[in-house]
C-alpha cells in the first residue's frame, strides 16, 4: 500500500486515531492527488503532449475542495473511501477543464494560475483547448469506474453521470460562465450575481455532495439535506472569494487583492457592503449546518466542521 504523508496516526491497539480537519484535509488531497497521477490506462495510445498539458493544469495543486467533499459526504453516511476516488478524480477534472478554458485569451485572457504560466502560454491555444476537452469526457469514464472496480450499483453511477452533466452543463456551470461574462459588458443585478454564484461555482459542489451521498447509498431525505447543503456552502464559498478579493492576504491567495474592483466587476460587496457580505456568509453557513444536522447521516461532524472552515478561511 502506498504511503502518503499525511496518513492517520494509530493508537497501540491498531486503532485509527482521528485526524484534525487540518490533516483530514491534507490526507485526502494526498489520495486525489494519486488517483488523478494515473487517470489514464496504461494500455491507451495517449499523445505525449496530451497527456503532458492534461496533467499539467490537473497536478497544478489548489484546493481540492469538490473531490474532498464528494469524499467527506461518502463517509458522512458509513460509505466506502475508496468507492468515491473515481468520482472525486471526475469532478475535479472538470474543474480544471473549465479553469483551462476559463484562461483562453477569448475569455478571461490569463496568463498566470495557481503562480504558473496558464496552460494556453505554455501548450498553445489549440492544445489547451483539447486539453480541457479530453479532461471533460474522460471524467464521465472515470465516473464509471466506481461500478466497474469498486461494485457500486449502476443505477447510482447512472444518476451521478446525469447529475454531472446537468451540473456542468447550461443548466449548470457552463450557463453560469455565460451570465457571468454578460456580467462583466454590465449587464449584472444582485440576482443575476446571485445566479452566477449559484451556477458557475455552486453547482459542482452540489454535484460533488450529491455524487458522494449516491455512492454511499443515500435515500431521499439524505440526497436533500446534501443538496441544501451544498446550495448553501457554494454561495457562502462564493461571496467569501469576493470578501477576500478586497481584504484577503495576497501571500496567502497567491494573487493580488482588488482585482475585481479594477475589472470593475460586481460582487456582493459592491451589491450590499463589506459587513452585510460578512453576515450572509455567516448566515449561509448557519442553513448549512441545520440542513447536516436534520440530515440523518451516519457521521456529520466532517460536514460540520468543513462547514465552519470555509466561512472561516483567508485564501
Amino acid at each position: 500500500m502506498t504511503r502518503f504523508e499525511h496518513e492517520p496516526e494509530k493508537n497501540s491497539e491498531g486503532e485509527t486515531l482521528r485526524q484534525s480537519l487540518e490533516d483530514y484535509i491534507a490526507f485526502l488531497g494526498d489520495l486525489v492527488s494519486h488517483e488523478l497521477e494515473v487517470i489514464l490506462p496504461t494500455q491507451w495510445m495517449v499523445p505525449e503532449n496530451l497527456q503532458q498539458a492534461m496533467k499539467y493544469s490537473l497536478m497544478a495543486g489548489g484546493k481540492r475542495l469538490r473531490p474532498l467533499l464528494v469524499i467527506i459526504a461518502c463517509e458522512a453516511l458509513g460509505g466506502s473511501r475508496e468507492a468515491a476516488l473515481p468520482v472525486a478524480a471526475a469532478i475535479e477534472m472538470v474543474h480544471t477543464y473549465s479553469l483551462i478554458h476559463d484562461d483562453l485569451p477569448a475569455m478571461d485572457n490569463d496568463d498566470y494560475r495557481r503562480g504558473k504560466l496558464t496552460n494556453h502560454k505554455v501548450f498553445g491555444e489549440a492544445t489547451a483547448i483539447l486539453a480541457g476537452d479530453a479532461l471533460l469526457t474522460h471524467a464521465f469514464y472515470s465516473v464509471v469506474q466506481a461500478s466497474r472496480k469498486f461494485g457500486v450499483p449502476a443505477e447510482s453511477v447512472l444518476s451521478i453521470v446525469e447529475d454531472l452533466a446537468e451540473m456542468a452543463g447550461p443548466r449548470g456551470m457552463v450557463g453560469g460562465q455565460i451570465a457571468d461574462m454578460e456580467g462583466e459588458q454590465g449587464l449584472t443585478d444582485l440576482e443575476q450575481l446571485k445566479y452566477i454564484h449559484l451556477h458557475k461555482t455552486g453547482d459542482l459542489i452540489i454535484f460533488s455532495l450529491l455524487a458522494g451521498g449516491r455512492i454511499a447509498g443515500a435515500n431521499e431525505h439524505q440526497l436533500e439535506a446534501l443538496h441544501k447543503f451544498g446550495t448553501a456552502i457554494g454561495l457562502a464559498f462564493q461571496i467569501q472569494d469576493d470578501i477576500l478579493d478586497l481584504v484577503g492576504d495576497e501571500g496567502k491567495l497567491g494573487k493580488k487583492t482588488g482585482s475585481d474592483v479594477k475589472q470593475h466587476k460586481v460582487t456582493y460587496p459592491y451589491f450590499i457592503g463589506l459587513e452585510a457580505s460578512r453576515e450572509e456568509v455567516k448566515q449561509l453557513t448557519e442553513t448549512a449546518r441545520n440542513a447536516v444536522l436534520n440530515g440523518g447521516f451516519h457521521d456529520n461532524q466532517r460536514m460540520l466542521e468543513i462547514a465552519d472552515y470555509l466561512m472561516a478561511r483567508d485564501h
